[in-house]
């Protein structure tokens, strides 16, 4: 874990985005523990990126946690949908990944039960993965590394290829609309509309 916090700490949201590709996502429920390997994130890079809500250094009660540690959870809520993000940098740098596709491993049953999907549909989305995982407003500011919700590498698994794309649903903000911000693992049928022709048998994984 302390490699991990240092690769938060220390090097471009960028990198940590690709890193984050394989990386095992946990969350503690009073139900029972679900979890999956993150294959689909999105990076922010404000206060540049005119698609982050940081954008010219903005600083709000809505996005105070993106000023935080880096490791901080940030959540906000997009056409009733719950998103959860990740900070990526110093305390005072206002950037982050969102996550938006999950395979889901541990807890496939309660996660299910709480998207009433099977297959893709339970966390092939970033608002789909937060109701199949249960994160829950409370977990705002808290942190990635010690919290409920929390990554586990020595659960990690490696893709064999990193697709970078541009990032869904960011239109008319300049080059930022088009720019290769969104990282994902090729041939992962939970990936956000993959074609059916483009899913490997191994789900991308070496």
């Amino acid at each position: 874990m302390d490699e991990l916090m240092a690769l938060f700490a220390t090097q471009p949201t960028t990198t940590i985005a690709r890193a984050l590709l394989g990386m095992y996502l946990e969350h503690e429920t009073p139900e029972g523990t679900v979890g999956g390997y993150i294959v689909d994130c999105e990076a922010y890079l404000g206060p540049d990126d005119l698609a982050a809500h940081s954008v010219g250094m903005r600083n709000t009660p809505r996005v105070r946690a993106m000023y935080q540690e880096p490791g901080t959870i940030y959540l906000y809520t997009m056409h009733t949908h719950r998103i959860v993000n990740f900070i990526t940098q110093p305390k005072g740098i206002p950037q982050g990944i969102m996550i938006r596709g999950l395979e889901p491993v541990d807890g496939i049953a309660l996660m299910e039960q709480q998207r009433q999907k099977t297959g893709p549909d339970v966390a092939n989305g970033p608002g789909k993965l937060v109701q199949a995982l249960q994160i829950p407003a409370e977990l705002y500011g808290e942190s990635i590394f010690t919290s409920p919700l929390h990554l586990v590498p020595e659960r990690r698994r490696t893709p064999k290829e990193i697709l970078a794309l541009p990032r869904i649903g960011i239109p008319n903000k300049g080059e930022w609309t088009q720019m290769p911000l969104r990282f994902a693992v090729a041939g992962n049928p939970y990936l956000t509309n993959i074609r059916k022709t483009a899913v490997q048998q191994d789900h991308g994984w070496c």
